[in-house]
């Protein structure tokens, strides 16, 4: 499942007239659409970032998941089951941490995001997690602007992304 049909944005896959009927479904860390979608996210972010260090050696420990940290992860499926979105949710102390939340280019402003999100804080809840915490970029500001409408606030840079000048965090308290 290395290319998945409309990952990329392809003509084969416009974006719908209406939102699409979209299933979130959790699944294991490793499963290929899942890993699929985290290269089509990591593409994106080596060029939205280009001309800051990009290189994975380079960015703090934080930025690299352990898949022994993960308590969830989901995509998102169309109606004929096309994968468009994932998230995945890790330890983070005692919060939950948001990561890896990606939809591809031709779903974005269709409802896949609030819907993955939607998913993530159930299972947080679920969980018995009282926060979400999530780290985003200055050249995110699409998903800025979800999570704030989310209900999540900004809050002072995480510690372990300090040396991320450029990030913007926020978190969310669970009821």
């Amino acid at each position: 499942m290395e290319n998945i049909p409309g990952l990329l944005g392809d003509p084969v896959h416009p974006v719908p007239l209406r939102p699409p009927q979209i299933t979130v479904t959790p699944v294991d860390y490793a499963d290929p659409a899942a890993v699929a979608l985290r290269r089509a996210l990591t593409a994106e972010m080596v060029q939205r970032y280009a001309d800051r260090a990009t290189d994975p050696a380079a960015q703090p420990p934080v930025m690299h998941v352990e898949p022994d940290t993960v308590v969830y992860t989901a995509i998102a499926v169309t109606g004929d089951g096309l994968p468009v979105g994932h998230v995945t949710l890790r330890r983070a102390g005692e919060d939950l941490e948001l990561k890896r939340m990606y939809v591809v280019p031709p779903y974005r402003g269709a409802g896949v995001a609030g819907a993955l999100l939607r998913a993530a804080e159930e299972e947080a809840r679920r969980r018995g997690a009282r926060r979400i915490v999530l780290q985003t970029g200055d050249r995110q500001p699409d998903a800025v602007r979800l999570y704030e409408r989310e209900g999540y606030t900004p809050i002072p840079i995480l510690p372990a992304y300090a040396s991320l000048w450029f990030s913007r965090c926020f978190a969310k308290t669970l009821q």
